[in-house]
This record gives structure tokens, C-alpha cells and sequence, in this order.
């Protein structure tokens, strides 16, 4: 077995240290006998040299966006600026214990804290057409829950007795999820062949007892929902609240606000919209923001700007839903989202929007030969495919992603939205050269000719990987998990 194959459990020899320590100096005392261990803790002992190199290596076999291409639709997988990682770690705020400003006479070594909470929630406002917003929500799925308890808060204090939550078949999985465990019933409503909500049904569903609409706009299918506009009025109609999940807000930062269209609510996914890609499940940040009307039921505390200029903490309204979260939310996020927005300004921001647009659409029209695309129209920052041509020659979406990986590109996103049969959901983000897109455009005409060719060779992908092809299903049913 070559050395740099071998597990650090293999590496192992007895008696060998990377770190030793000095004699105590102070008496031992043990736990009492029936506390102690019968056995050794069963660690590889190693040198610092093998811990380092094993570490190293292992760190190398990671995928990430500073490695490869990484077109994950949905996830907005774009680079991350460096700069936005110095700002965050610089120690004026690194060294600041959370508790610090909410001590009597603490908020004056926080004021630089403090500004950045202020600043931001302002731009998030500005960005999105809102009155107000909360930063606390630590991802995008505790924005949603967020924002549906606020919808529930303000149906409450007025008295009316809503029970269903309407939301598209297009939507993000965790739309309905979050109005359900809020107390909701969910009213699905299908798309139309053009892959926008069926507005006649939605109609229909719409009465007085629908607390609120929950969309994504663009939807899921990457297609910006044309008539949003109307279906805010006949929402309203009704008084139900318009929810805008900003999952997709990449797509038209600096072209459309939410709030202008209609929209009452909104949580912003601040991590993969303003530069810090959330792959491995965190960090995150989802802030809430909210129009006049649901300004009183906003969780606190909040940070205010005092009339000499510095920066406290509001008074807790007696409408408030409460905390969402401990201290002030996912601080370091929220930072580089408000170091990424200064640092691309207006103007900047509406090019990102821009380009991830042009780039999808690039995408989208190279690929149309060779994939079945079930809604041929001009997409926004993603473009959803389907396998449906290659599963004929007995090749799934699933196929196509390991095709993918053993190319050296991260696989999009596949098998979602779930109104697209063997859906290839690709997001190539703002950030990707046209180089870059070329050479997965090529690989993506690669993998479908070879379909044609020799389907069973991509059945063999992932083969230069260091775990070659699982089956996930087993793996799934047959589940093996290791207490000892």
C-alpha cells in the first residue's frame, strides 16, 4: 500500500508523540474506579509531521468553489471575495464577547458592532423594498419560519381566523414545511406549461381564510413569475400577506424590489446572495424583512441610532414575536454580506444580477440540443434540464451528475424542482468566467453524445475519485450506524 494511501490509524506506532508534556507538579486525582476507563481511547499516536501531512491531505480531496466549478442550482454556489473573510476577522470585532453591549455602560465598546447591525438591516431594506428587518434568523429555512410566525402575529392581532397558506408546486420544499409547522394547511397550486403559477386555480383556492401566498420569484424552475403584480392584488383582496422567499434574490438585486411588487414579507438568504457560499450546511444567515404593517410583531432586540449619533438598543415592543435566535444573529455573515453590498454598491449589485442572468441563459442555449429542456423561455439565474432524452437509452440525472464528478466538476443540483422529471437544475452564478462555462459546456455535450455511444460506461462514474460509485439506496435502507 503506498504511504499517502494509508489511514493515520495505519500510520500509527506505539509510543509516538507529537506533542509531549512536562511533569505535573501538582497531585493526580483520579475518578473513583467504577468511572474509569477499562480500555485505551484507541487514537492513532503519531508524529507532528504525519498529523500535519494527514490533515493536508485529506483537505486536498475536498471540493469546494476555490477549487472547481461548482453549478449547483438553487445554492448559488458563487466565489466568496477574500476581503470579505479579513473584514470579519478583523479583531475589533472577533474579540467583542456578545454579552458585552447588552451590560450596563457596554454598548460604547460596541459601537463598531453595533453600526454594522444598524447599517445593514438599512440596506437590506433598501435592497429588498421593506420598511423593516431583522437580522436574528440564523439561515434561510429560520427566515421562513420567522416570517410566517410574523404573518401569523399580525392575523392574530387583528382577529382573523386564517388556516391555509397558499404556495405554487415550484416553490422551495421548505415553504410549505415552515407554514405547516406554524399551524397552516397547505393549498398547492400547479404550474402552467409556461411554468408559471395557474392563476384561474389560484383564484379559486383564494378565499378569506388564506393567511398567506409564499413564492419564489423567479420560481424554482428558474422562470420570473410575469403577472406577480396581480397576484399581490388579488392576495391582498382577500387580506393575505405576500411572502417572498429570497432564496432566488440573486437574480434581480438592483432590478426589482420585492417589497415594490406587492411583497410583505421577506427573508433574504444573506450568506449565498452576498458572498459567503454556504457549502457543508453553514454558516448562514437569513434576515426577515417586513412592511409597515408587521413592523410591530419584528423580533428584538434591535439595534436604534441615538440622537448624538452613537448606537443602543430599541425598547422590546409588546407585539413582538420575541427572539429568533440568540444575541443578534450569525454576526461574521452578516458582516460580509455588509462589507460584499459596500463593496459592490448600487450599481455593482445590479451587474451581479445581471450576469448570473446572461449566464444561465448561455447555458441554456448551448445545452438545448442535447437535453430536454420542459420550459424553452428565457430563464433568470438558473436553468432547469431533464434527463428525459437520455433515460431512453436507460442514463438518469443521477448518471449524468457522477459523469460530472469524474470530469472534476461539482454536479447541479438534480431530481429538483420535483415537477421536472429527471430534472438537471444548473445555477453557473455571476462569478464563473465564460471559460469556465465552455469547458462544463463541453463536458455536459461529452457525457449526452457518449449516451448515445456507450451508456453503460457512465453507469461505471465516479471512477478517479477516492470513494468510486455507492448505491445510495442501500445505503439509505440498509443503514449501519456504529455506536461503540
Amino acid at each position: 500500500m503506498e504511504i499517502n494511501n494509508q489511514t493515520i490509524f495505519e500510520k500509527s506506532v506505539a509510543g509516538r508523540r507529537a506533542v509531549t508534556f512536562p511533569e505535573s507538579n501538582v497531585p493526580q486525582v483520579f475518578l473513583p474506579e467504577n468511572l474509569q476507563r477499562k480500555s485505551g481511547l484507541g487514537l492513532p499516536e503519531a508524529s507532528e509531521l504525519d498529523i500535519v501531512r494527514h490533515y493536508t491531505n485529506l483537505s486536498r480531496k475536498n471540493f469546494s468553489v476555490d477549487t472547481e466549478f461548482y453549478p449547483l442550482g438553487s445554492c448559488t454556489m458563487k466565489y466568496n471575495p477574500k476581503i470579505l473573510e479579513k473584514a470579519a476577522a478583523l479583531g475589533g470585532f472577533t474579540d467583542l464577547h456578545p454579552l458585552l453591549a447588552r451590560l450596563p455602560g457596554g454598548e460604547k465598546f460596541a459601537q463598531g458592532a453595533l453600526e454594522v447591525l444598524f447599517e445593514t438591516e438599512k440596506l437590506l431594506a433598501e435592497i429588498t423594498g421593506m420598511d423593516a428587518v431583522s437580522l436574528e434568523p440564523l439561515a434561510g429555512a429560520h427566515g421562513e419560519m420567522t416570517g410566517i410566525m410574523l404573518i401569523a402575529a399580525y392575523h392574530k392581532s387583528k382577529g382573523n381566523k386564517k388556516k391555509t397558506v397558499i404556495v405554487p408546486d415550484s416553490s422551495h420544499g421548505t415553504n410549505p414545511a415552515s407554514a405547516a409547522m406554524a399551524g397552516y394547511e397547505i393549498i398547492t397550486i400547479p404550474s402552467l406549461s409556461n411554468g408559471e403559477m395557474d392563476r384561474e386555480l389560484f383564484q379559486k383556492a383564494l378565499n378569506s381564510e388564506t393567511a398567506a401566498v409564499m413564492m419564489t420569484c423567479p420560481n424554482t424552475l428558474g422562470i420570473f413569475e410575469t403577472k406577480i403584480e396581480e397576484i399581490a392584488r388579488m392576495a391582498h383582496s382577500a387580506d393575505a400577506l405576500m411572502y417572498y422567499d429570497g432564496a432566488n434574490l440573486n437574480a434581480i438585486l438592483g432590478k426589482m424590489r420585492p417589497g415594490d411588487a406587492g411583497f410583505d414579507v421577506i427573508h433574504v438568504n444573506a450568506h449565498k446572495t452576498f458572498g459567503t457560499p454556504h457549502g457543508g450546511g453553514g454558516p448562514g444567515a437569513g434576515p426577515v424583512g417586513v412592511k409597515k404593517a408587521l413592523v410591530p410583531f419584528i423580533p428584538h432586540p434591535r439595534v436604534k441610532k441615538n440622537p448624538d449619533g452613537s448606537y443602543g438598543f430599541d425598547k422590546i415592543n409588546s407585539f413582538s414575536i420575541g427572539k429568533a435566535a440568540n444575541f443578534y444573529g450569525n454576526f461574521g455573515v452578516i458582516l460580509k454580506a455588509y462589507a460584499y453590498i459596500l463593496l459592490l454598491g448600487k450599481e455593482g449589485l445590479r451587474e451581479a444580477s445581471e450576469d448570473a442572468v446572461l449566464a444561465a441563459n448561455y447555458v441554456k442555449e448551448k445545452l438545448k440540443p442535447y437535453y430536454s429542456l420542459p420550459y424553452d423561455r428565457i430563464c433568470m439565474h438558473e436553468c432547469v434540464f431533464s434527463a428525459g432524452k437520455q433515460l431512453e437509452q436507460g442514463i438518469h440525472a443521477i448518471d449524468i451528475a457522477k459523469a460530472l464528478i469524474e470530469r472534476g466538476f461539482h454536479p447541479p443540483t438534480v431530481y429538483f424542482p420535483l415537477i421536472v422529471k429527471e430534472a438537471i437544475m444548473i445555477e453557473p452564478t455571476e462569478t464563473e468566467s465564460k471559460e469556465t462555462l465552455d469547458t462544463f459546456i463541453k463536458a455536459m455535450i461529452e457525457i449526452a453524445e457518449l449516451v448515445e455511444k456507450n451508456p453503460e460506461e457512465l453507469k461505471l462514474a465516479p471512477r478517479n475519485t477516492p470513494v468510486s460509485r455507492l448505491d445510495e439506496t442501500k445505503a439509505a435502507r440498509e443503514m449501519k450506524v456504529c455506536l461503540s
